[in-house]
């Protein structure tokens, strides 16, 4: 396990973020620890679930975040799955 920080935007919002994160933590947790920086205070809160996108390619949530292909200040984007 290693911790390293990514930059992240959730869709929406205005402000960059720099997210310590560890590679052995699931994209759904990144996604979860995103959100918490972002929704109801700039991004308005939904029912649906958060997914984040690396690279123009959608994660899936159970990976490590490491597992999925993000590495050190990589930037990822977070977003409500409209599905």
């Amino acid at each position: 396990m290693a911790l390293f920080p990514l930059t992240a935007l959730f869709e929406g919002d205005v402000l960059e973020l720099l997210i310590p994160v560890d590679d052995a933590d699931t994209v759904e947790a990144v996604g979860a620890v995103i959100a918490h920086h972002v929704v109801g205070h700039r991004v308005a809160q939904r029912d649906a679930p958060i997914r984040l996108r690396h690279n123009g390619t959608v994660l899936e949530p159970t990976l490590g975040i490491g597992a999925a292909g993000v590495g050190p200040l990589d930037h990822v984007e977070a977003f409500y799955d409209q599905r």
